[in-house]
């Protein structure tokens, strides 16, 4: 009777899913247990230790506390569009160095090879849920998603390629602001894209702009704060200058959220906050909402 009491049995544990089966492999010649590189990535937010695999399938968002990992841009458009609808737009721009800045060449090609995008924007033509539209994406991992001239002049052709085909745009920005060594050729990007995007708007055409983590500096301050309707996604961070920078030059201690998402929509400079995994019904809606028909509709 006692040994009964005692004996092992195999429960099993209500409202706990096993996500991984496969054990990690161990090195012969070593007691230590080997682990794949690029398994695991560390939660920013939380801390904690997450498969890449579970945050993929999640939407780039970590499956513990919710925390937004930033999308790079190849990524969010296979997010976005509907398969096998995306016609990249001018990929034969080449990047120049009109400052001799040193070791500009250098960066840009080992970003290049690590990134496998020939700049910090993707553009194209696509549909979403079978509306079509022109659609830009910015990435942050390259070069923090800097402007520079080829950014600009894709951005800038984008609008004008939607104006001629009577297509609205949908830009999802993400930038660190201006690229510092293309110096005040950088700068003129501002207008150049602000100008396309007044000419796009005079033909009546819809323009949606999505803020992402980080959107700052020059794309803030033209582009990105010019579409009819703007959205962002949680958390993301808003604005011009720096909160740090400002805190320093004003020598005062900044609002709770300055410069999120939740603090410009509450303020009026975003229209709505929309989730990740909400977009693509949400980017419909609109289309749909602007009087917009699905492709092969009459």
């Amino acid at each position: 009777m006692l040994k009964e009491n005692f004996k092992k049995t195999q429960t099993a544990s209500k409202g706990i899913k096993r996500v991984r089966t496969s054990k990690p492999a161990k090195d012969k010649n070593s007691d230590k247990i080997h682990i794949p590189d690029g398994l695991f990535k560390k939660c920013p937010n939380c801390n904690e230790i997450v498969f890449v695999e579970d945050v993929v399938d999640n939407s780039h968002i970590c499956p513990v506390c919710g925390y937004y990992f930033k999308l790079m841009a190849r990524a969010r458009i296979s997010m976005v569009v509907d398969k096998g609808s995306f016609e990249e737009w001018d990929t034969n721009l080449l990047t120049e160095d009109p400052l001799c800045f040193p070791g500009y060449y250098k960066k840009l090609e080992k970003v290049q090879s690590v990134t496998d995008l020939d700049e910090a924007v993707i553009t194209g033509k696509c549909t979403i849920r079978g509306y079509e539209t022109c659609i830009g994406v910015m990435s942050s991992d390259f070069l923090m998603g800097s402007m520079g001239s080829v950014v600009g002049e894709k951005i800038t052709r984008l609008f004008e390629k939607a104006t001629d085909k009577n297509l609205p745009v949908i830009l999802f920005c993400c930038s660190g602001g201006a690229r510092m060594q293309e110096g005040t050729i950088s700068l003129m990007q501002m207008a150049k894209t602000s100008q396309a995007v007044k000419r796009h708007s005079e033909a009546g055409l819809l323009y949606i702009s999505f803020l992402t983590d980080p959107t700052t500096g020059g794309v803030t301050a033209s582009f990105a704060m010019l579409g009819d309707v703007i959205l962002a996604e949680p958390e993301a961070l808003i604005g011009f200058a720096g909160p740090r920078v400002i805190e320093q030059t004003i020598k005062q201690k900044l609002p709770e959220g300055f410069q999120r998402a939740e603090f410009l929509v509450k303020h009026g400079f975003v229209d709505r906050i929309v989730k990740r995994k909400g977009i693509r019904k949400s980017l419909a809606y609109l289309l749909a909402s602007a009087g917009y028909n699905k492709k092969g509709d009459e």
